[in-house]
């Protein structure tokens, strides 16, 4: 993907796929034909079909092909779907209160007092029935919060935007944290933001491997990943020279206003071409690679052509369409989107920076240089690094010296400078933003009225056209999220989702705490003290007295498991660590009424359910699935009709998002092989409140093979199946209908997720494996000390008896 040479994505083990073309002379030298542009188009189109490329994965039933997302802007609710969202959750309200009088009625009549057992079930039965339907209600809450957003929205205009950053220009620097991904995730979100249309724009690579690696595959990873800062830079050079020639020659003010927009119009038409050029030449063997082809590289190309072109019919008409002011600004933003200083940073090189193994602290040691001017000290794996001054100015973008052999960039041998900045951009290494995601949310940031909002974001939506049905289930309930996060915000109860965010500088500031560990000052400015750093955080940005936003448009995608392994490791980190956030959510309730500000109670629950709901939705399933009271009696009709909103509601959201209304029948199936995923995660929240050991963090695998899943989150869901068919055949026998019919559907729902999300094959597969893992135990290898070469009165001395504690003088 270059003008003068060749751009690589190349999956593990695989040869590189991405020849970028050897940009034609017409598009470096400006003689851009704007009617031929669709002819070479196909041209190049036809020859890259024909290139050998990896099989793409193998496409499962019932998935869907079209891999174009939702539009960036929401659809316009009508009013009479506005006005069904906010009767929805009154409506379960009324259902779930007539229910509760029918149990208690049902419970007088059958004489459940005299009976401590049957009387004990009914109540968690009546507690479960009650904390499910809090967390249906509340997501309706949430979702008739959302749709009056979506409704009310306006984007700013362009030319607002313009003025605001041609007038002042807040800095900006995007941290993009890595561990073990793929060099081909890694170099298209790293495109993303390059591609960012934004002044001074710096990229970050936050390299979070081994640096000393002696596995030759981790290894070669990791160099590859380590050649992508420059990779960019060195690719946008010649397009990005050419384009600061031609603004230069615009902001001289030497030249008519009819020759200033001819350049402009030249200059945009052009960068489109090569920038289609790259898109012709990525590869497409996955969706994740066509939708960055077609979303961020030709949308962009798009973009930029539409400015070539209504200046083009301008100029036909014999017209002037750009005032001297109105044609630096428009350049300007050309000179944005081609200028940035990328670069890659590794943590682990310094023995002064922590290196606990977790996305909190690989941000927090970088973001604690920042304003800083630092030495390198020492060699090998002992270097660290030694504060000596303030930053200086940061250099314009690409103009700073050549990197060390971690790839920061050093303003001569062995300093490192880290300019400070107003805003810190947070992505992950597997998701990719639309081009216009920094400018549009750094402008609400900049926004008077806003000045206290501490992140800005959009959540993230799914890749669309996934070849499997897990991943297209599991992206369905992305995208609902996406609403219900969007609904947070109408109630001032947004929490930052970490895969994508803006931050504002002064309030990670006042966040900050230091700590000393193994001598050395550790910074943190992200919580890590659970796996969902991001979720605490938020809380902690709340109590300082700053509030969160949640952008209304699409603007954010991110990856999602594609097997069943995968998944099980992704949703058991979001389910640990909720339980131990609640009391810092207490907190920060009492402290709103000492300050005279008290949190609404719709506020409050919202908080509450978004922390909580995982733990008590599970064993409030569980206790439904298999608790019997009054041999059945209490699933009812009425009982049923509860969720009858909920459900309505989330297959009109399913199709509002472009999927199908029956998708809601396989999410159901999907949640059903998650519950024993769920419960581990909420016990091990509260296994870390009682031992103060942190959990262990664990990326989502990004990898073309399957990962298998451990045992047991197989083993629970045939569990769940054989307990809701056991309860469906005794319900029949007692006539028991309603619950007849619950646990049959149950079942049938389970069965369905086994075999056509998980397969059979593959269960039986992992639970081979697991049987294996339990039996076939390795015996660990245990390093062999090295003989000590003090003397033994020496050791005494400087150690004490050694021998008290188990260790042989």
């Amino acid at each position: 993907m270059s003008v003068a040479g060749t751009q690589h994505l190349r999956r593990p083990g695989t040869p590189h796929l991405w020849r970028g073309p050897t940009t034609s002379a017409a598009v470096v030298e400006g003689k851009t034909d704007m009617g031929s542009t669709e002819e070479t188009v196909t041209r190049r189109r036809r020859r890259d079909n024909a290139r050998t490329a990896l099989p793409a994965p193998r496409r499962q039933r019932g998935t869907n092909r079209d891999t174009t997302p939702q539009p960036a802007l929401h659809s316009v609710p009508s009013s009479f779907r506005i006005a069904r969202a906010r009767l929805a959750p009154a409506l379960s309200l009324v259902l779930w209160l007539l229910y509760v009088v029918t149990v208690v009625v049902t419970v007088v009549r059958g004489d459940a007092f005299g009976d401590a057992v049957q009387l004990l079930t009914t109540m968690i039965f009546l507690l479960s029935v009650t904390l499910l339907t809090l967390s249906a209600c509340l997501y309706l809450v949430a979702r008739a919060g959302a749709l009056p957003r979506f409704a009310e929205h306006r984007r700013a205009r362009r030319i607002v935007i313009d003025e605001q950053f041609a007038s002042q220009k807040p800095g900006l620097v995007a941290l993009l944290p890595s561990h073990a991904e793929d060099p081909a995730l890694v170099r298209m979100s790293l495109w993303s933001v390059a591609l960012q249309e934004y002044p001074g724009l710096r990229v970050v690579l936050l390299l979070d491997d081994d640096p000393h690696t002696v596995d030759p595959v981790k290894r070669a990873s990791l160099n590859e990943c380590r050649a992508l800062a420059d990779e960019v830079m060195e690719q946008l050079r010649p397009l990005r020279t050419r384009v600061e020639a031609a603004s230069a020659a615009v902001d001289s003010g030497e030249l008519s206003a009819t020759a200033s927009a001819g350049i402009v119009m030249r200059e945009h038409a052009a960068a489109a071409q090569w920038l289609r050029a790259q898109a012709d030449a990525a590869p497409r063997s996955t969706h994740i690679e066509v939708f960055f082809r077609d979303q961020v590289l030709r949308r962009l190309a798009a973009d930029l052509d539409g400015t070539a072109l209504a200046l083009h019919d301008a100029l036909e008409n014999g017209e002037e369409p750009l005032t001297d002011l109105r044609a630096r600004q428009i350049m300007a933003r050309l000179v944005n989107i081609v200028s940035v200083d990328a670069s890659v940073f590794e943590r682990k090189r310094y023995e002064t920076l922590s290196h606990a193994p977790n996305k909190a602290m690989n941000l927090n040691s970088y973001l604690g240089l920042l304003g800083g001017r630092f030495r390198e000290q020492g060699a090998g794996d002992r270097l660290s690094l030694v504060h000596i001054g303030e930053a200086s100015e940061a250099a314009p973008a690409g103009e700073s010296a050549g990197a060390g052999e971690n790839g920061a960039r050093a303003s001569s041998p062995g300093i490192l400078e880290v300019p400070d900045t107003d805003y810190v951009l947070t992505l992950d290494a597997d998701s990719m933003l639309l081009p216009e995601y920094c400018l549009r949310l750094v402008h609400v940031l900049e926004q008077p009225e806003n000045s206290r909002i501490a992140v800005a974001q959009t959540p993230y939506s799914s890749y669309r056209g996934a070849p499997t049905r897990l991943e297209r289930l599991a992206g369905a309930t992305t995208d609902l999220q996406h609403i219900v996060h969007q609904g947070l915000t109408a109630y001032d109860a947004t929490f930052w989702v970490g895969a994508n965010a803006i931050l504002r500088r002064s309030a990670l500031e006042d966040i900050r705490t230091e700590t000393i560990e193994d001598g050395h000052r550790i910074v943190r400015f992200i919580s890590d003290r659970t796996v969902i750093e991001d979720t605490e955080s938020s809380i902690d940005i709340a109590l300082h007295g700053w509030s969160l936003l949640n952008y209304p448009e699409r603007l954010s995608y991110s990856a999602t498991p594609s097997d069943f392994g995968s998944l099980v490791i992704q949703r058991r980190r979001w389910a640990d660590g909720g339980l131990l956030i609640l009391p810092r959510l207490h907190e920060l309730i009492g402290l709103r009424r000492l300050q005279g500000t008290p949190m609404r109670w719709g506020q409050r629950l919202l908080r509450l359910n978004y922390l909580g709901s995982i733990t008590w939705v599970t064993l409030g399933l569980i206790a439904v699935l298999t608790l019997y009271p009054l041999n059945g009696q209490l699933v009812t009709v009425l009982l049923l009709l509860i969720v009858v909103p909920y459900f309505v509601e989330m297959a009109s959201d399913l199709r509002y998002l472009g999927y199908r209304r029956l998708d809601m029948v396989g999410i159901y199936g999907l949640n059903l092989l998650l519950l024993s995923v769920n419960l581990v995660g909420s016990i091990a929240s509260v296994a870390q409140a009682l031992t103060g050991r942190k959990a262990r963090f664990v990326t989502t695998p990004k990898v073309s093979t399957r990962v298998p899943a451990p045992a047991l989150y197989i083993v629970a869901p045939l569990v769940v199946m054989g307990g809701a068919t056991a309860v469906a055949v005794r319900a029949g026998f007692d006539g028991a209908w309603g619950t007849t019919g619950f646990a049959s559907f149950t079942a049938l729902a389970t069965a369905w997720g086994i075999i056509r999300l998980v397969g059979v094959r593959h269960a039986i597969t992992d639970l081979v494996l697991g049987w294996l893992n339990w039996i076939w135990v390795e015996v660990p290898t245990v390093a062999e000390t090295a003989p000590s070469t003090s003397p033994r009165w020496a050791r005494v001395l400087d150690d004490g008896h050694l021998d008290r504690v188990g260790v042989a003088l």
